[in-house]
C-alpha cells in the first residue's frame, strides 16, 4: 500500500516514491515467465495530485525467469514496465463534485480505481504491467534452434544433427519394391544363364 496523504488534495502537487518490494506470487505469465515470489522488484513512482484523484506514473524493474519455448533452457531477462493508473477521491467525480449529486448527470469513469483512506493498493497495477512487458514466448536467444522433433536432441549444440526422414505412406511400398528388385535380378540372372547355355549347344 502507498500513501497520498502528503500530497494533499491540491491539483498540481507532485510526490515521487522509490520503494524496493518483494515480488507477489505468480507475478508474470502462468507456466511461462515470471518474477519469483519474494525477488526485489524496484519501484519508482510519481505521483501527481489533480481535481479528481491522484495520478499515478512509475516503472518496475526486476529479473525474470522462465523458459525458452525453443529448447527449454532456462531464461533470465531484466524486465522494465511502465504504467500509469488513476486512483480518484472516493467522494468527487472526474470535476471534483460530490458523487452522489453527479450520479444522475453522467456516468463514473469506471477505470479509475478508488483511493481507500488515501491509500492505494499497486499490486493489481504492477500484475497487469509485468504482464504486458514479458515475452509471451520467450527464447533463450533469437536464432535458437530448439529442440529435434524427432529426439529432443538440442540442435543448438549438434547443428549438424539430422534423420533420414521416411515417409510412412510409402514405407510400405518401398519394402514391395525392394522384394521385387531382388526377384527382377533373380529373373533376368536366369534368364542370361538360359541365353548362355543355349549358344553354347
Amino acid at each position: 500500500m502507498f500513501d497520498t496523504h502528503e500530497l494533499g488534495r491540491r491539483p498540481g502537487a507532485m510526490q515521487r516514491i522509490s520503494r524496493t518490494v518483494d515480488a507477489p506470487r505468480d507475478l508474470g505469465i502462468a507456466g511461462v515467465i515470471g518474477v519469483p515470489e519474494g525477488e526485489p522488484v524496484e519501484i519508482d513512482l510519481r505521483l501527481e495530485s489533480v481535481m479528481e484523484g491522484v495520478l499515478v506514473t512509475g516503472t518496475a524493474r526486476a529479473s525474470a525467469e522462465g523458459e525458452c519455448v525453443r529448447c527449454l533452457e532456462s531464461v533470465e531477462l531484466e524486465l522494465d514496465a511502465d504504467f500509469q493508473e488513476m486512483f480518484s477521491y472516493p467522494d468527487s467525480d472526474d470535476r471534483g463534485r460530490s458523487k452522489a449529486a453527479a450520479d444522475d448527470e453522467a456516468e463514473d469513469d469506471e477505470d479509475m480505481i478508488p483511493l481507500e483512506d488515501g491509500m492505494f493498493d499497486l499490486e493489481p497495477v504492477l500484475r497487469d504491467a509485468v504482464v504486458l512487458a514479458l515475452p509471451m514466448q520467450p527464447v533463450c536467444r533469437e536464432d535458437c534452434e530448439g529442440l529435434c522433433s524427432e529426439c529432443g536432441t538440442n540442435l543448438n549444440d549438434h547443428p549438424d544433427h539430422h534423420h533420414d526422414a521416411v515417409d510412412i505412406r510409402w514405407a510400405a511400398l518401398q519394402g514391395l519394391a525392394g522384394s521385387l528388385g531382388t526377384d527382377e535380378k533373380d529373373n533376368m540372372s536366369d534368364a542370361a544363364s538360359g541365353v548362355d547355355e543355349k549358344q553354347e549347344k
